[in-house]
């Protein structure tokens, strides 16, 4: 979930992770930029190479390469155009051993080259930092070293295409996660993870503007995870834990801890007050876990304490119209 960018290590330190290393998933091409589903950014993939399901951006898997798309707020990009990005990539064990800036229809950017081994394999890499009006447009590159198929100037050809879209749907951000919200409840989408979360927000600010702590009244992180307790009897101190690494709070008191059936599933709910860890407000948090076969859905509403009745009442709503795939 992106913020701005406050100091050269948070920035340089989401170029190294997200330099150092790609997952994997299916394959095809076209002419025209791609989008991958639920993204902003895209770009003409290289020849063999299509969108992911498991993550955004493109892959190949037959050939082991990927591209790998990211954004952060638009403030990031000077940050990350004069911090010392090869410097911290070598502590991720990567060799950058060439940066560039590159002209773009978008606006400014910058090219960094380089290779990791990873076990026996040696990978070429490419990260492409990229400025537009409203966001700064990341896509990371990994190829084998022994790999034809994707040179260096098929990779910067198809770098070269980056376009930014003004918007993505609600209904796209949504179809990219492993559950379905049949009633917002008067929230609104503040980001996705594909694949794994989504995080609800409810502000006092206009829609399209950014969340802060100031105009935030209430928020809802929904995510589905691997995993759970192995025994029925294991649940409740599963869910202690479970809540004992909800961030941003402090001074808790539990109020309400139980066993609650979730959509015809086995959950428990946690149900305490806190105070901001920022600010000393006052809050109510409640935290619902829904067991299924192989893992859960982890729910996590937070709201202002003097909200809390009618947050509640809504956080409640959504939590009861959600399905999984």
């Amino acid at each position: 979930m992106n913020r701005a960018i406050k100091n050269h290590s948070a920035a340089t330190a989401i170029i190294a992770a997200m330099f150092a290393a790609l997952v994997w998933a299916t394959p095809a091409h076209t002419a025209d930029v791609v989008f991958p589903t639920g993204s902003r950014v895209g770009l003409v993939p290289p020849p063999g190479m299509v969108p992911s399901r498991s993550f955004q951006g493109f892959e190949d898997i037959q050939n082991g390469a990927a591209m790998l798309f990211s954004t952060l707020p638009a403030a990031a990009y000077a940050e990350l155009e004069k911090s010392a990005i090869p410097d911290d990539l070598k502590k991720q064990g990567i060799d950058a051993d060439q940066r560039e800036t590159i002209p773009l229809n978008t606006g400014k950017a910058f090219l960094i080259r380089g290779k990791q081994t990873v076990g026996k394999t040696e990978f070429r890499k490419w990260l492409l930092v990229a400025s537009a009006s409203d966001l700064t447009a990341l896509v990371s590159v990994q190829v084998p070293e022994q790999n034809t198929t994707y040179p260096d100037k098929v990779v910067r050809d198809s770098l070269a295409t980056l376009a930014v879209r003004p918007m993505v749907s609600d209904a796209e951000r949504l179809s990219v996660l492993p559950f379905t919200i049949g009633d917002m409840a008067g929230f609104r989408i503040d980001d996705v993870l594909p694949g794994r979360a989504v995080m609800l927000v409810d502000t006092s600010a206009d829609p399209g503007t950014e969340t802060t702590p100031d105009n935030l009244k209430a928020r809802l992180f929904i995510a589905a995870m691997q995993g759970g307790p192995g025994e029925t009897d294991d649940r409740g101190n599963f869910a202690r834990v479970a809540f004992d690494q909800i961030g941003g709070i402090k001074d808790v008191r539990i109020q309400m801890s139980e066993p609650l059936r979730m959509g015809n599933q086995p959950g428990y709910q946690t149900v305490a007050k806190a105070k901001d860890a920022r600010s000393d407000a006052d809050l109510m948090v409640a935290e619902w876990l829904r067991f299924g076969n192989g893992g859960f859905l982890q729910l996590v509403g937070i709201a202002r304490a003097e909200l809390w009745p009618d947050a509640f009442t809504r956080l409640r709503a959504v939590r009861d119209s959600i399905d999984v795939k």
